[in-house]
């Protein structure tokens, strides 16, 4: 087996996470029908990191790591996304414009970790650009362009927290998230004191029904604590060019 081959059970995690994340924009338009869009993502982080925090040790990576991560993935990933979604890129497109993560992550791993990319590969991502690009040429007033440039962003920043959590190697990836959640929640709890405000927060909260909070848990456990877990696991035993396309 060369290292760029996935066993079976690989695969089959690799799929189970994608799942997850095929319910992930549905999930959030719920979750912003009554949330603020920080609000929401500090919330999500919250429950992240809370109660997990006091069972699982720290990961034995710097602390440096667990900031980057947190921070990429908390405010840069999530904080951007929640905002694009709520009002200025629908869910669906959204959801394809994110995976522009593939290309980023791909590219990181390249520079930074050194890692080759087959020409089979880049057929593929070349393919894909193509398909990506078509789409969003047809779209309708349902995508702003300050809409589409958050989302480009928050893309980025999610090849970022992959390189991080790739650079922590074989870690206890659930620790590794939880920890990380740690460095999530102060920033967009001061962005959303800062650009949403004490009392849209606390209006937010208080409107808050059953689906709103199983929105916000659901985007907690699944998304969060098993999805990234997961996929940091994923992205330490392979090569970046075999498990990020996968998301797409």
């Amino acid at each position: 087996m060369t290292r760029s081959t996935l066993p079976w059970l690989h695969v089959l995690l690799a799929i189970a996470v994608v799942a997850v994340w095929g319910t992930n924009f549905v999930v959030i338009r719920i979750g912003l029908d009554h949330l603020p869009p920080l609000t929401f993502a500090a919330l999500r982080f919250t429950f992240a990191l809370l109660p997990a925090v006091f069972f699982l040790k720290k990961p034995d990576v710097p602390w440096r790591n667990l900031a980057a991560y947190g921070v990429l993935i908390g405010a840069g990933q999530f904080g951007l996304l929640y905002i694009a979604m709520s009002g200025f890129i629908s869910p669906g497109l959204a959801s394809l414009v994110v995976q522009t993560q593939v290309f980023f992550t791909i590219g990181l791993a390249m520079w930074l970790a050194k890692e080759r990319i087959r020409s089979f590969q880049l057929v593929a991502l070349g393919l894909a650009a193509v398909g990506l690009v078509v789409i969003v040429a047809h779209t309708d007033a349902s995508v702003t362009p300050l809409g589409l440039a958050l989302v480009l962003i928050a893309a980025a920043s999610w090849a970022g927290g992959n390189a991080f959590s790739k650079a922590a190697g074989k870690v206890n990836m659930l620790a590794y998230v939880v920890w990380a959640s740690l460095f999530s929640v102060p920033p967009l709890l001061i962005l959303a004191l800062v650009f949403e405000g004490p009392q849209a927060i606390i209006q937010g909260v208080r409107a808050a029904d059953t689906a709103t909070w199983a929105a916000v848990l659901w985007q907690s456990v699944g998304n969060t604590l098993f999805g990234y877990a997961a996929w940091g696991w994923l992205l330490s035993r392979h090569p970046a060019a075999v498990i990020t396309p996968m998301a797409m």
